[in-house]
């Protein structure tokens, strides 16, 4: 990115100070064409002996620039998105100079590098830069401040020529591509082992955001990355918040947040505060997509009109209301107090599927039955506990629903019969071998020219500015 207290904060830890850290900006200088105020400030530097010399208007307070393209070989285009586009690169190896070596917090070199290329927001019809987006700043600003094993590592951000990238770790999967994997003929499902696996990593990562006051509000499976060594690491933190006494509520920020799919039912029903039981429903859905190998609540978004008004989103709750039926007030004390109740009533007018819903239990069982999972692999289905959990991810009331740390100490964890937590390699003990994304050679080099930009969900990326990526190869 809950009940309604806070959560753990892990020995009383406080909201991070959220500090960008762009260690290679440019040089300052003093303007030349104000001569008297460079005379005014060496006086003054001069009345001042004991000022340090960094801060001294004729010193460089800043290292020298770093140039991407000096550091890092790109080894190709991995995909656009609204706010940037994403290369995969190395280290640059030239005969002049050894390439860089960085290390992950674990001690490991990282080999691989995502770098994530920012767009600069633009007004108008003619580029007016306007600065830097409210999402990058946002990931900047908490990815320089979070570090867990079950995060992305970030590991530093270069500014150059009014264009920002951000540079990460590599990963070689993601949920989504691996679902995909398996969804393909022979469809085959996930194994029970690297699902409780997957879980609980992805949980452990939300359990330390959420203890560090950050709700991630964007998580879906596009965005859980996984790793060849088998480790979940959460992306994509542009939508995340501190939610740490907010002096105004979050949705006055952002009123639209959460991929359409993954969106909990009380953003759904217009609540303005909200908490990080949000996170939790999508990851309730994210579990329900490793075991069924397809969205479980696949709804069409209806899109914010002129106005930027934000319209009732009647089709995704009715395709929550298939499965789980419409929430009742006596399981949610709070539903009335919803602003879009009153439009709750309206749901089985459009849909009347959502006054028979099938019901988690149902879902369940004919997802183990379809999935086959006596088949080939011969891998045994999740039991019972894994329907517990997700009715409890997916739990309407947000004060009912579990937290991260309520999750984390569910018997799914502990029921293989170890005893013992789930790997922190959720590949472990299988034959399976997942093709690594795909990677486009056509791009060998990041432009650091600024393409027009985009805000969200407004103007189509830079990608149509280029011919079609065609020549594409195993990451």
């Amino acid at each position: 990115m809950a009940t309604s207290n806070p959560p753990s904060t892990g020995g009383g830890m406080g909201p991070p100070s959220v500090t960008v850290k762009i260690a290679n900006a440019s040089a300052a200088s003093v303007p030349a064409q104000n001569p008297g105020l460079k005379r005014t400030a060496q006086s003054a530097f001069e009345e001042a002996p004991d000022t340090p010399p960094l801060v001294k208007m004729n010193a460089t307070p800043y290292t020298p620039q770093r140039h991407i393209n000096d550091h890092y070989d790109i080894v190709g285009f991995i995909s656009s998105g609204t706010y940037g586009r994403v290369y995969k690169a190395v280290s640059k190896r030239s005969s002049t100079r050894p390439p860089d070596v960085f290390k992950h917090p674990s001690g490991r070199i990282i080999e691989a590098f995502a770098i994530k290329k920012f767009k600069p927001d633009k007004e108008g019809a003619e580029l007016q830069y306007t600065g830097i987006s409210q999402s990058a700043i946002r990931e900047m600003a908490l990815c320089t401040e979070l570090s867990n094993p079950s995060l992305i590592h970030l590991v530093e951000i270069i500014l150059e020529s009014k264009c920002i990238f951000m540079v990460f770790e590599y990963a070689e999967h993601d949920l989504l591509q691996i679902i995909h994997h398996h969804s393909l003929l022979p469809r085959t499902p996930i194994p029970a082992s690297m699902l409780r696996s997957c879980m609980y990593q992805l949980l452990s990562g939300l359990l330390y955001l959420h203890q560090n006051w950050v709700i991630h509000r964007d998580l879906k499976p596009a965005n859980i990355m996984v790793t060849s060594r088998g480790e979940i690491k959460i992306g994509d933190l542009g939508l995340a918040r501190l939610f740490y006494k907010p002096l105004h509520a979050l949705f006055s920020g952002d009123k639209v947040v959460v991929t359409i799919w993954y969106r909990a039912p009380e953003l759904l029903l217009g609540s303005r505060h909200y908490t990080p039981a949000i996170d939790l429903w999508a990851v309730g859905c994210i579990f329900a997509e490793l075991l069924s190998l397809r969205p479980i609540f696949k709804g069409e978004e209806a899109k914010q009109d002129s106005k930027k008004a934000v319209p009732f989103q009647r089709n995704q709750m009715g395709k929550i209301g298939e499965v789980l039926g419409l929430p009742k007030k006596q399981d949610w004390p709070l539903l009335q107090a919803m602003p879009e109740y009153p439009n709750l009533q309206t749901v089985n007018m459009h849909n009347p599927a959502v006054n028979r819903p099938v019901g988690l239990d149902k879902w369940y069982r004919n997802t183990v039955t379809n999935n086959n999972y006596s088949g080939q692999n011969g891998a045994p289905p999740p039991d019972d506990s894994a329907l517990d959990l997700l009715k409890r991810l997916l739990e309407y009331d947000p004060l009912k629903r579990l937290t991260a740390e309520q999750a984390l100490g569910h018997p799914y964890f502990i029921g293989d019969g170890t005893g013992k937590p789930p790997s922190g390699n959720c590949f472990e003990g299988l034959e399976t071998k997942y093709p690594a994304r795909k990677v486009s050679t056509e791009a060998h080099e990041i432009s650091t020219g600024s393409l027009p930009g985009t805000k969200r969900s407004v103007l189509p990326d830079d990608g149509l500015l280029r011919p079609p990526q065609k020549k594409l190869r195993d990451g």
